[in-house]
């Protein structure tokens, strides 16, 4: 079978896909917080391992346009990993609160606290060492042993699964196909500017080898594309038809204290869906089941009145819920503690919970549910 370098529609030898990707990205490269551009390292400025670490764990399941502020939140708060340990973990929270995938942010306080502890501040230097830590898997251990200490390492995100699926035309489809993908990665990777490398592919994925409408004419690697040659660019990474998405359905309950506005809040259970975080009170909803519906579910007596539903998308499930309000003069009989609206921008409130509060507290009102549901 023909490799890369050989293809038919080259005219004789070009540079490798390692030599011509750092090229471009030494001309290319997106300007991000986190980063050290090519001409700093070219001048013996090395990555901040902290800063590299806390970009690749916010940049999990999420977006550079989404973590940027939050990126900048955390590092001015809390700028050395010994801040960050020191910080309590429910600070940490709120600061995280809107971002998602709340074990992240549990994880990421306890591996700060992990290394200040038992390294003295300093990451370890390999990806099988830092793998070792909270919340730190393969590719996260692989892009930090790569950008913050040039280990060789195979680093390989969404971003990269899609230009190595390109590249080499690889029929299987994902999941399945990642070993493959792996391998190719850890054969493409140069001893000399592996972390660039590393960055380089993820940029190329996000700017020039795009999902949809990739910009083939003007990519760097395109003499070695076997997509491209073929004209099939859009049809990889090829991926398993998706399941349909289980809808789940609960009840949230807001109460209002009618002298400041303030709401009742609770801490979600550590383990499990948006464990630690805040919320008003909801019924046992989950991906797996519902959770209870009705003004019936309601964790205390009071004078529910239903303001209408909120929905939510998780990953792999939608959920529902319907959302009561209720106003109190004294403490409801449960845990939790009043939070007034000043209050409540430091919460750690998930996007989700602070659906609920914009439903409960708008002055539309909502016709009851149609039906009831228990789970």
């Amino acid at each position: 079978m023909l490799q890369p370098e050989q293809q038919p529609h080259s005219d004789g030898p070009v540079p490798s896909i390692a030599g011509l990707l750092l090229a471009w990205y030494d001309r290319h490269a997106r300007e991000l917080p986190w980063r050290v551009s090519p001409e700093k390292r070219a001048a013996g400025i090395s990555p901040e391992p902290y800063r590299v670490w806390l970009s690749e764990i916010m940049l999990q399941q999420t977006t550079v346009a989404a973590v940027t502020s939050y990126f900048a939140r955390f590092v001015n708060r809390w700028p050395t990993i010994e801040d960050l340990a020191a910080a309590p973990e429910t600070d940490v929270l709120g600061e995280w609160a809107g971002l998602g995938y709340y074990a992240r942010a549990r994880n990421l306080h306890a591996c700060a606290k992990t290394v200040t502890e038992a390294f003295a501040g300093g990451f370890p230097s390999s990806a099988a060492e830092l793998k070792t830590l909270p919340g730190i898997g393969d590719y996260t251990s692989a892009a930090i042993a790569a950008i913050a200490f040039d280990e060789p390492a195979a680093v390989v995100d969404g971003n990269v699964e899609r230009v190595v699926t390109r590249l080499f035309a690889i029929e299987a489809p994902l999941p399945g196909a990642r070993k493959t993908i792996r391998r190719h990665v850890a054969e493409l990777t140069p001893d000399r500017r592996p972390g660039d490398f590393a960055q380089a592919m993820m940029d190329l994925g996000a700017t020039v080898c795009t999902p949809t409408g990739p910009a083939c004419i003007l990519c760097p690697l395109r003499v070695h594309c076997r997509a491209a040659a073929e004209g099939r660019a859009e049809q990889f990474p090829i991926k398993k038809p998706k399941a349909a998405t289980p809808e789940r359905k609960g009840a949230a309950f807001v109460a209002v204290r009618p002298a400041d506005g303030a709401v009742w809040l609770r801490r979600r259970a550590r383990s499990g869906m948006l464990g630690g975080m805040s919320e008003p009170p909801t019924t046992n909803w989950n991906a797996r089941a519902d959770g209870a519906t009705g003004a019936e579910a309601a964790p205390f007596a009071a004078k529910w009145e239903f303001q209408g539903t909120i929905a939510h998308a998780f990953t792999h499930f939608r959920l529902e819920l319907e959302v009561y309000r209720a106003e109190l003069t004294q403490d409801p009989p449960i845990a939790g503690w009043w939070s007034n609206e000043a209050a409540q921008g430091s919460e750690a409130l998930p996007t989700l919970m602070r659906k609920v509060l914009v439903r409960a507290l708008s002055d539309v009102t909502a016709p009851k549910p149609s039906r009831k549901r228990t789970g």
